[in-house]
């Protein structure tokens, strides 16, 4: 995982609140129709583009629910580094399979580094690929166990969907197995994101 994501991902889980942002008007639709750019919640003082694109407001509940995720308990987390921001939520699944799969958690990370820059941080493990026609970056890291990421490039800079497999059995999960369907919740959530 890169700096900026290993940074981000312990600042999400030591700021994260337990409280959902349902104060806001939740994102509902069955349509993949973006929301309109809000003013973000924050912004840093890196002369980078600001995040315009809130993953815990800008993706509908329903899809979120439908992904296998509950969108009830999802939780958000301001990061500004002074350098480069990340806006970011965490999501718990609601897939099991006892004795197998406890659930998948999903963090999402929505942030101004460019995926030029995740590249060069990450291409030890990182293979480009498209999701939706949308350039990204496929992250399999060994030391990362049970753990598939997705990079999506926007104009901004990138999202960062990051799943961990919380496996109900005792041994490794196969290292295949980490981002089994993980690319069609990828693609049912892409068309939410702002460009």
């Amino acid at each position: 995982m890169g700096r900026w994501g290993t940074v981000a991902l312990a600042a999400l889980a030591v700021v994260a609140t337990a409280c959902s942002p349902g104060s806001a008007e939740p994102a509902t639709s069955d349509e993949a129709s973006p929301s309109t750019t809000r003013t973000p919640r924050i912004t840093d003082d890196s002369g980078r583009p600001p995040v315009t694109f809130d993953p815990c407001y800008d993706i509908p509940d329903d899809v979120m629910n439908a992904a296998g995720y509950d969108a009830g308990k999802k939780e958000l987390a301001d990061m500004p580094m002074g350098t480069y921001t990340f806006l970011g939520c965490a999501y718990e699944g609601t897939v099991s399979i006892p004795g197998v799969l406890a659930r998948y958690d999903l963090n999402i990370l929505s942030g101004n580094v460019t995926l030029e820059e995740e590249q060069d941080k990450n291409g030890h493990v990182a293979v480009p690929t498209v999701i939706n026609g949308r350039p990204a970056l496929l992250e399999v890291d060994p030391g990362n166990v049970e753990t598939c990421r997705y990079v999506l490039e926007t104009n901004f800079g990138v999202v960062i969907l990051s799943r961990l497999y919380q496996k109900d059995h005792s041994g490794p999960v196969p290292q295949s197995e980490w981002c089994n369907e993980f690319e069609q919740t990828i693609s049912t959530i892409e068309p939410f994101i702002q460009n």
